[in-house]
């Protein structure tokens, strides 16, 4: 079940594209402060359950959430007969949805399982006292180390992961890669060079879509696990308001300059003001633009515009100036968690639950009930044989361990203005310059409103 992360979170529909709308705000705060785990990690799924048990799964709103929580539901209980899962389908989307599992939570009323996201919305829930903590199961051995870091605490790990992960980076137009004998670039001067030489066949080099004023944003959040591998540490002092991980100093600013850069160079299509992401992606399979910085879930778009040319697409990361820190980004998959409230037999009935999930038999029914748009977060989920090149594309960039996860997962502050500033950098408004110091100042309000420490 794919929980859209904040890049897609108001939009990205479960087991599917809807519209790839930006809902790429700041997280609300937390549930409170947190010590010590609460929950009870003497019992596991391998623990013996006493009694036939009914446990409840709370799930999306929308029908596709509560269609795929009971194809979960109906599998495990063939592979568990004593439990029974009951579907709770009255989760909101967006921050609605956020507020509503807080409430849940610190009412003690939520359900023995319900699936959210990972990362800075995970941390928003005071895990530490409202979970019950996860790391004693033997499915952990399998889970990816990325995933890890966005469902555990110091204290603990709290989240197994549900559905696949998705990237952003560059789809590109693999016949016209061969055609004019290019390379995949590892660095931005290489990438620029393949550019030129697009342009001069005639062919639109570098597609940009601002008549969806998200699509703008790929250049910096798409580019992020760079950050990371330049500096380690710049998400942790980026949350906390360090001098040295801001917008305008590299190596963040980098997404800025080259959002510039195609600009100026003259690299974009002429209607990239008006252009919208579906027809972008149109033109993209046609052969008649080449590279298109994007997530690679939108590939589901080609696969209902132009089915017999979605295979003669691939993605790469966002290459960086400097070819040793370029790394695919990704966003992770949401995650099952079960909350303190649940004990006795339900707490056993629920931890088997979400072993089974990530079970080869869970995961079966995962890849039935969910197309794919990545790889999936643990080993013991295979992706079927006919998964298109983007998303085998990503899983390679993974396995080999040239990805990293988005900003998101890392931090809770996101200023809500990130789309404008880009598109007034990417049309020659403003500089690369003048829109990274305009974010910063963005950033600092958000992170103001969050009441987070360190930013008055």
């Amino acid at each position: 079940m794919k929980l859209a992360p904040r890049i897609t979170r108001s939009a990205l529909a479960v087991g599917g594209v809807a519209v790839l709308i930006a809902s790429l705000t700041g997280c609300s705060g937390g549930l409170g402060g947190g010590s010590a785990s609460t929950g009870d990690k003497s019992v596991t799924s391998n623990s013996d359950l006493q009694h036939d048990t009914t446990i409840t799964l709370l799930t999306g709103n929308d029908p596709a959430s509560i269609a795929q929580g009971k194809a979960y539901a109906d599998g495990f209980h063939k592979a568990e007969p004593k439990v029974t899962v009951k579907i709770d389908g009255s989760k909101p989307a967006g921050g609605d949805g956020d507020n509503y599992v807080k409430t849940k939570l610190s009412t003690g009323d939520m359900d023995d399982v319900f699936l959210y996201n990972s990362g800075s919305l995970f941390q928003a829930l005071d895990p530490d006292k409202t979970l019950q903590p996860l790391g004693n199961e033997p499915w952990v051995e399998d889970v990816d180390a990325n995933f890890k870091t966005t469902v555990s605490t110091s204290k603990g790990f709290y989240g197994a992961p549900v559905g696949t992960s998705f990237a952003g980076g560059v789809l590109y137009n693999k016949k016209v890669y061969a055609k004019l004998g290019l390379s995949v670039p590892t660095t931005w001067a290489q990438f620029l060079a393949n550019s030129k030489k697009i342009k001069a066949a005639g062919i639109t080099p570098v597609l940009q879509t601002y008549g969806d004023t998200w699509t703008a944003q790929l250049f910096v959040l798409g580019s992020f696990a760079n950050i990371s591998a330049a500096d380690s540490s710049w998400a942790k002092q980026y949350t906390a308001n360090d001098a040295s991980a801001k917008y305008a100093k590299q190596p963040a600013l980098e997404g800025f300059q080259h959002t510039q850069q195609v600009h100026d160079l003259g690299l974009l299509n002429k209607d990239y003001a008006a252009l919208t992401n579906v027809n972008g992606l149109k033109e993209l399979a046609e052969g008649k633009a080449a590279q298109y910085p994007m997530l690679g879930v939108v590939i589901s778009n080609v696969q209902q515009s132009n089915p017999d040319q979605v295979n003669d697409i691939g993605i790469f990361p966002l290459p960086a100036d400097n070819g040793a820190d370029t790394r695919l980004t990704v966003w992770e998959p949401g995650a099952a968690y079960i909350p303190t409230s649940t004990t006795g037999d339900k707490l056993i009935a629920a931890k088997k639950f979400v072993a089974w999930m990530n079970s080869s038999a869970g995961c079966a029914v995962q890849n039935k009930v969910v197309a794919p748009s990545g790889p999936y977060s643990i080993s013991t989920c295979k992706l079927p044989s006919t998964v298109n090149t983007v998303v085998s594309d990503t899983q390679q960039y993974v396995q080999q361990g040239k990805a990293g996860v988005a900003l998101e997962f890392l931090s809770a502050i996101k200023g809500p203005n990130l789309e404008k500033i880009l598109i007034q950098v990417g049309s020659g408004i403003s500089t690369a310059a003048q829109g990274a110091a305009l974010y910063d100042e963005d950033v600092k309000k958000q992170a103001q409103q969050l009441g987070l420490s360190g930013w008055n």
